[in-house]
């Protein structure tokens, strides 16, 4: 593959990825609940991440083994997450996070809303391009490092579900009504399921990247979760939604933030401190 070649993979990834976001500010535009945007992107992401790892091979019919990996891993994670997201937005009027933002853009809103899709389809084009680099690696399957890639999506799938459903049983229990969750993972990360999520990202360097040096594009699969780990840690992720519980809990998330890590699961620094 030449740097032309990936010029154009990036251009024509980049161009999916915005017309899937902008079908996500239209229905956005439609039902004024934002939840379907990260549902958008999820499946979208993930439908692109598909597609791409077999797309070009399907006609000839040289689809590998390793391409039929990376697209069923990555078809995994999106039904997953995907569906995770729709039904927690069919139970909500608006995600808090969104709904605080377009409060404060006032009239500018559906501007500027489709200006931050569109910044979610650009920042989102190193993630598929890590998957992209994956399952074009010719490196031919097992590598122990592919098996270990499998094991660590695997770990990330499995444990971003178990911190979701632990959050749902939590809030669901009416005891808990003004309480923040401190069980399970959430005793000892404050953000387990962004913490999994980024897990399950650096599997696919692992796929792409050959230390004989066969195939040197596989190392800009690197991009991938550290893009996702600054996404999650300072823009979208942590910060909005740690704003938002300290304006809800106050001293209770306070003394949460000061006793669990924030995003690496650790031990919490004080055992069985109450969370009220």
């Amino acid at each position: 593959m030449t740097g032309v070649t990936f010029a154009l993979i990036v251009i024509v990834v980049t161009a999916i990825l915005s017309l899937i976001m902008c079908v996500g500010w239209a229905v956005w535009r439609r039902t004024l609940n934002s939840g379907w945007i990260d549902a958008t992107w999820t499946f979208g992401l993930g439908g692109t991440g598909l597609f791409g790892a077999l797309g070009p091979f399907v006609l000839s019919g040289a689809v590998t083994t390793r391409q039929i990996l990376v697209a069923t891993l990555v078809f995994a994670w999106s039904l997953r997450l995907g569906l995770h997201i729709v039904l927690r937005t069919i139970r909500i009027a608006d995600d808090p996070r969104y709904a605080k933002l377009v409060r404060a853009w006032g009239a500018a809103a559906s501007l500027q809303m489709l200006a931050l899709v569109q910044k979610q389809a650009i920042v989102s084009v190193p993630l598929v391009m890590s998957v992209l680099l994956a399952a074009w690696n010719p490196a031919p399957l097992p590598r122990v490092q592919d098996l270990l890639a499998v094991c660590i999506l695997m770990v990330g799938i499995a444990g971003e579900t178990v911190a979701d459903i632990q959050l749902r049983r939590f809030r669901a229990a009416s005891a808990n009504r003004d309480r923040v969750c401190d069980v399970g993972l959430w005793a000892w990360s404050r953000h387990p399921n962004y913490f999994f999520e980024w897990l399950g990202w650096v599997a696919y360097p692992l796929f792409a990247t050959d230390l004989g040096g066969s195939y040197p594009w596989g190392w800009v699969a690197i991009a991938g979760p550290a893009c996702m780990y600054w996404l999650l840690v300072h823009v979208s992720g942590i910060p909005p939604l740690e704003e938002h519980m300290l304006e809800r809990r106050r001293d209770a998330f306070r003394a949460y933030q000061a006793r669990t890590s924030a995003f690496l699961p650790l031990p919490p620094r004080s055992i069985g401190a109450s969370s009220q």
